[in-house]
């Protein structure tokens, strides 16, 4: 796929970029707001930070319903993917001086155990055919009940003690390029680790012979499986993976740049599985218009901080609002996007 049909593909999602931008500087303008204290590399660090669990999330989950399984799951998985990374960290410290070492074991903890969680809804949707939306929808169930639920046997309450966060690196040289320097490497490895996922997730999809079965899956199974590919071996591998990139925006969320899990109300997900969904249709299945949605609803999260350096100070009920109302809008400017004709749709080889 070249720029010019990325462009033509995305034009829809682009004109909805356009608008809410032109729709802030409106409020700008009308409300005589500081730009240049709005529009800082301050502002931009945090929208990238908060962008990255929704991007991770996104990424799995547009390669899930391209090859026609439709994750709706990922929210579950999320939580999951935060509860097991800090009781990972937490139990392989013994619960005192835990080290990087130990964030990154609870890390990859996190991405392995929902890639496993995530074989048995794999195994539900597509072999025994159970129907992905109520398939998705228990996974998030249960999440809400079983994170909580683990933290209260792990640490007697209902979330984890206070967990350091996996540290800053800064790389010589590339920190010092002005602005990107600082954002992606003079950052979290997890902010530059999300960037080269969703750049390999592009070239995969639209570079490759597994991208192009992966497109097949979703649009036309038949055709895929005359050529000889397994469709299903196809898609329980975008679905495993889906479940692993979740997994690692939940760790994301709880010890990479949280302090550890929290699981009153509706955890520290808090919505953000759902919004990568939103981010992934709004990209047009694109994961590089996935990450940039991401970045916008990021940047709508992290609204309230800039606002209030510029002595603009709004109650937490209307702040914590930000990044819901701007999945309206977005929703509301995207109108209809095509998904992938055979999603839902469970695939039977006729050999």
């Amino acid at each position: 796929m070249s720029v010019a049909d990325s462009v033509a593909e995305n034009r829809t999602a682009l004109a909805g970029v356009v608008l809410v931008v032109a729709a802030l500087a409106s409020v700008v303008v009308a409300f005589d707001l500081p730009l240049a204290a709005l529009v800082t590399v301050g502002a931009f660090e945090r929208a990238l930070r908060a962008a990255t669990p929704i991007a991770l999330a996104a990424v799995g989950g547009l390669y899930a319903e391209k090859s026609g399984v439709f994750n709706i799951g990922l929210e579950g998985f999320m939580i999951f993917g935060a509860l097991v990374a800090a009781a990972a960290a937490w139990l392989v410290s013994g619960g005192e001086s835990i080290s990087q070492a130990h964030l990154w074991v609870g890390i990859l903890s996190a991405v392995v155990v929902c890639a496993l969680l995530t074989v048995v809804f794999a195994l539900l949707t597509i072999r025994y055919e159970a129907d992905q939306i109520v398939a998705g929808l228990a996974v998030w169930f249960i999440g809400l009940g079983f994170g909580p639920f683990t933290a209260t046997v792990v640490w007697g309450g209902v979330s984890s003690p206070s967990l350091p966060n996996v540290d800053t690196v800064s790389v010589p040289l590339l920190s010092e390029i002005p602005v990107l320097g600082r954002v992606l490497f003079d950052a979290s490895p997890l902010v530059l680790l999300t960037v080269v996922l969703v750049v390999v997730a592009w070239v995969v999809l639209y570079r490759t012979r597994y991208g192009y079965w992966v497109q097949a899956a979703g649009e036309n199974p038949e055709a895929l499986d005359t050529a000889g590919v397994d469709v299903n071996r196809v898609r329980y591998a975008t679905v495993v993976a889906s479940g692993a990139m979740a997994g690692l925006a939940g760790a994301v969320l709880s010890i990479g740049f949280g302090s550890g899990f929290t699981g009153t109300g509706v955890t520290m997900v808090d919505g953000r599985g759902w919004i990568a969904i939103v981010a992934y249709l709004f990209g047009n299945y694109n994961p590089v218009g996935a990450a940039a949605a991401s970045l916008l609803f990021g940047a709508a999260d992290m609204l309230q901080i800039q606002l209030q350096t510029v002595g603009i100070s709004l109650p937490g009920s209307i702040t914590g609002l930000f990044p819901y109302v701007t999945v309206l809008v977005v929703l509301t400017l995207v109108g209809y996007t095509r998904m992938p004709a055979a999603v839902g749709e469970p695939y039977e080889s006729e050999d």
